[in-house]
């Protein structure tokens, strides 16, 4: 164990007025550094003469402190090796403190420098749950982690680690890119190059980017009267002050949105026009075209979250926003999460190559270069086609689990719930009926080993209350009849 090093003159202030004597606050002050966690037992101290030193005291003083602390047993002394912190600590001696030494409680104190984001306590411990519902995410089970891992393991080779990782730019590898760009124009009608991309550590690290490059304290910011609830506290907690718009089976309100363009100047709209997070509703060609309209004649910036659009079921997807003519105002987010697991974070802005860049020059703040490797291999999926199979399967297997939820729902719990089967996505939006309170659901469930939420984060607006997203996708059928049978003795 190597000596201690603490600054102990500045530790252990002398008073030469005091009536106690100098060798007794010198032990006082090294009881105090072990009791409060800054000398551990098992540490090694300075030798008498070189503590003396440090104190600018005479050496005999340091020795009566030392002989002080070893008659308490707060230190042993081992000959031909050093002065220790006793491994078995004494109990707090009266004698051995005046009233100028109190006593550290051993709990953790509560400082107030820090943003307060919520009142909530932490969790004690994390809890093990056989079954899961989350509010819609990938059956990581099914995806092609074991070729990814494969790929990201064939990188470590010193070729790459003494080239590629010190070329990675902020912007994301440039291999991924330049396959995201050819996988966007592919699927979705886009036209980019790679500047026109960059890549983050999941899509909700991109929405955080796109705003603070645009919202600043008092920016208008139009959202649905239910939103993604993390996207509302991005911008909020930037100073945004939200104007919500009603979401109905058609989407977001577009004659609504114009109104509030012609009475003031929003900053910003957040859409998700597939698939909006809560409700699952897609936004109507009719509201899309008229929305284009309004985006260029009022130039209104936007964000349109295109989290899951790959998973369309019953009829081919709308176009998103970005893949038509917007001048350069809409700023394009999806996920590569929702498309594998929750476990690869990964995501990526599309939007006009200036905003790109000086977006870039923002996160380098957070970070100079994202997991390059894991960048890498995804873009050989892309590359060799693994990836779009991988999508193809899952929109097979995904509709089928679809199907089979609602249907067990329907016939088990037709007076307990009610909702609309979705076109897409990977979760229904279900309400419950008022007598069958989400927050004892959620707790009766939890004793049986399955999560569910209690709809807490989904309380605003007038469609919420006691609704929820129950995903689908993630459960196989076991499962899901293991979670709706659960529900249905709770009844």
């Amino acid at each position: 164990m190597p000596v201690q090093t603490l600054p102990f003159q500045s530790l252990i202030v002398i008073d030469r007025t005091s009536t106690m004597p100098v060798y007794q606050q010198v032990a006082n002050g090294l009881i105090r550094l072990i009791v409060e966690g800054n000398l551990q037992p098992g540490h090694s101290l300075p030798a008498s003469r070189a503590f003396a030193q440090l104190m600018h005291l005479n050496r005999t003083t340091v020795v009566a402190a030392y002989e002080e602390l070893r008659i308490q047993d707060w230190i042993a002394v081992v000959p031909r090796k050093g002065i220790f912190i006793s491994s078995q600590l004494p109990l707090i001696k009266p004698k051995s403190f005046s009233d100028e030494i109190s006593v550290v409680q051993m709990e953790e104190s509560q400082p107030d420098y820090f943003l307060k984001l919520t009142t909530a306590n932490p969790p004690s411990e994390e809890k093990f749950y056989e079954i899961v519902i989350n509010d819609g995410y990938p059956d990581s089970r099914i995806a092609p982690l074991s070729l990814l891992l494969s790929k990201y393991k064939s990188l470590f080779s010193k070729k790459y680690l003494d080239g590629l990782l010190l070329r990675g730019t902020t912007t994301g590898s440039e291999y991924l890119r330049i396959e995201l760009a050819s996988f966007m124009s592919q699927t979705r009608g886009m036209i980019a190059s790679k500047e026109n991309i960059l890549v983050t550590r999941g899509a909700q690290i991109a929405i955080y980017l796109a705003a603070r490059m645009i919202i600043k304290p008092g920016s208008l910011v139009i959202v649905g009267d239910s939103n993604y609830f993390l996207a509302n506290e991005v911008f909020t907690r930037a100073g945004a002050v939200l104007i919500k718009v009603k979401v109905d089976e058609n989407g977001m309100d577009v004659d609504e949105i114009e109104k509030i363009c012609k009475e003031k100047k929003p900053h910003l709209l957040y859409i998700i026009p597939h698939h909006h997070h809560p409700t699952t509703v897609t936004l109507s060609a009719e509201r899309r075209m008229k929305l284009l309209q309004i985006i260029q004649k009022y130039r209104l910036p936007v964000i349109e979250d295109d989290y899951d659009y790959d998973f369309h079921y019953d009829n081919c997807p709308i176009l998103p926003l970005a893949s038509a003519d917007h001048k350069g105002y809409v700023i394009y987010i999806g996920s590569i999460t929702k498309t594998l697991a929750p476990s690869i974070k990964m995501g990526f802005i599309v939007a006009n190559k200036s905003f790109i860049w000086q977006t870039a020059q923002f996160k380098m703040m957070m970070e100079i270069r994202g997991d390059v490797l894991m960048e890498e291999a995804l873009a050989h999926l892309y590359n060799t086609g693994e990836m779009q199979r991988h999508i193809a399967r899952s929109v097979k297997l995904y509709k089928s689990r679809r199907d089979l939820f609602c249907e067990e729902m329907s016939n088990q719990l037709n007076d307990m719930v009610t909702f609309t089967k979705p076109h897409g996505g990977m979760a229904i939006w279900t309400s419950f009926n008022r007598k069958y309170s989400l927050v004892e659901l959620s707790s009766q469930l939890a004793k049986q080993g399955i999560y569910m939420n209690d709809g807490s984060r989904y309380a605003v607006g007038d469609t919420a209350g006691n609704s929820l997203r129950i995903g689908f996708a993630s459960m196989n059928e076991k499962e899901m009849k293991a979670f709706v049978q659960a529900l249905y003795n709770l009844k």
